[in-house]
């Protein structure tokens, strides 16, 4: 039996306000973008998010389950549905309680975190977690990192926090002369399996569908079923990983895009070895096949499928060195809104926004990117973060002081 497991990230960040420059520094402590991140929240709420629910229920329904997704929803994109959407929230519940469709567990804020510190990646993974299990009613037992972002290490700690299934981006140098299309296991791993996303199938919908050049324009579901058949006896799991956004935003409607996905269960499970699976499920259902090593970090970004999206050049790499050496004084501080603010600041956005791969991948760093150039989005961000040390080491000081009268009293 060949099973189709289908994934989808939905991710917004919460965005810096574009005007925020040198002079507000000290003066103004409102970080945020409040219209912009209500404008698009529900620009994407009504283009995607809502008529891709209900679509996805409707499949649920008439399949009586067989059909079947998983969703990674970041914290921030939950807090910022809650308050400006929250028909988007009721939505996700309604398909929670199919049984249909599993939710996983990433970091809270869709951070950079397990490169810089463990401690905070460990506590966002189980802020995240926790905030699954009150919204949804699952326990996450399948993890996948920001940006689908995993070495071997990342795979080690994830499997000793418990969990049974990882996703990560089946890249050509990683997987050499294997195929994408089974079930394996993490180099040092005993317990935990690894799905690797089929990137070709996978981009043939959420990059390829419109591209009216492309040869196999146009992409019906008739004609992807065919591709998916074929994998019959040459693979046992296959992974399509991407963007929820892909439906009604990145495709438009009138690419035919809902009505593509609409028809595209019946076309798979006409074949008679075909299911669709959600990943936790093939924990069970798959023995893995071999070990995988990967000894660096790989991604799901760009061509390269690294980290140089986000730590590619001089100023990505300052910013994230600067705004992570903040992490001990606001621990020393206490002040749970400042580390709030903190960890806003860590969403890979804001760095991949300083991204300055203008060239194969220009197309995709410009993608719901609020400014003109990477060096715009640095400067703002600097800018907000200074504002943000000046506070932290006022409060550290002013806390110092209370500290020596209490004693001296």
């Amino acid at each position: 039996m060949v099973s189709v497991c289908f994934y989808f990230q939905v991710h917004q960040p919460f965005r810096l306000r574009k005007n925020y420059s040198f002079f507000d520094i000290g003066a103004n402590h409102f970080y945020e973008d409040e219209d912009a991140n209500r404008d698009i929240c529900n620009k994407v709420s009504a283009k995607c998010y809502i008529p891709m629910n209900r679509l996805l229920l409707e499949l649920v329904d008439r399949f009586q389950g067989r059909f079947k997704v998983a969703f990674s929803i970041s914290g921030i994109a939950l807090e910022q549905l809650q308050r400006f959407n929250p028909e988007v929230v009721d939505l996700f519940k309604q398909l929670a309680a199919t049984g249909a469709v599993e939710f996983i567990n990433e970091t809270y804020y869709h951070s950079l975190a397990f490169l810089f510190s463990h401690a905070d990646f460990k506590k966002q993974v189980h802020e995240h977690k926790k905030l699954i299990k009150e919204m949804f009613g699952q326990t996450p037992t399948t993890f996948r990192n920001t940006e689908l972002i995993y070495n071997n290490e990342l795979a080690r700690y994830v499997e000793e926090l418990g969990y049974t299934t990882i996703l990560a981006e089946g890249a050509d140098h990683v997987l050499g002369w294997r195929s994408p299309n089974f079930v394996y296991q993490p180099k040092d791993c005993y317990k935990l399996v690894l799905l690797l996303k089929n990137y070709k199938l996978s981009d043939d919908i959420a990059f390829r569908f419109s591209n009216r050049g492309w040869k196999e324009f146009p992409l019906t579901a008739d004609k992807y079923a065919t591709w998916l058949h074929a994998i019959n006896g040459n693979g046992e799991i296959i992974n399509l990983f991407m963007d929820y956004e892909t439906f009604g935003e990145h495709q438009w409607q009138d690419t035919g895009i809902f009505n593509f996905m609409r028809a595209l269960p019946e076309k798979v499970l006409a074949h008679p070895d075909y299911q669709f699976i959600n990943p936790r499920e093939a924990h069970l259902h798959y023995t893995p096949v071999a070990k995988i090593d990967v000894p660096h970090f790989v991604s799901w970004a760009d061509i390269e499928r690294d980290l140089t999206a986000w730590l590619g050049n001089p100023m990505q790499n300052s910013a994230s060195e600067m705004v992570w050496r903040l992490e001990k004084d606001l621990i020393k501080l206490g002040d749970e809104n400042l580390l709030s603010v903190w960890h806003k600041l860590l969403t890979s956005d804001h760095y991949y926004y300083m991204c300055t791969k203008w060239f194969s991948d220009g197309d995709v760093h410009k993608y719901f990117n609020p400014y003109d150039t990477p060096f715009d989005a640095y400067i703002v961000f600097m800018n907000v973060f200074n504002d943000l040390k000046e506070t932290v080491k006022q409060r550290l000081k002013e806390k110092r002081v209370r500290t020596v009268k209490s004693k001296k009293a």
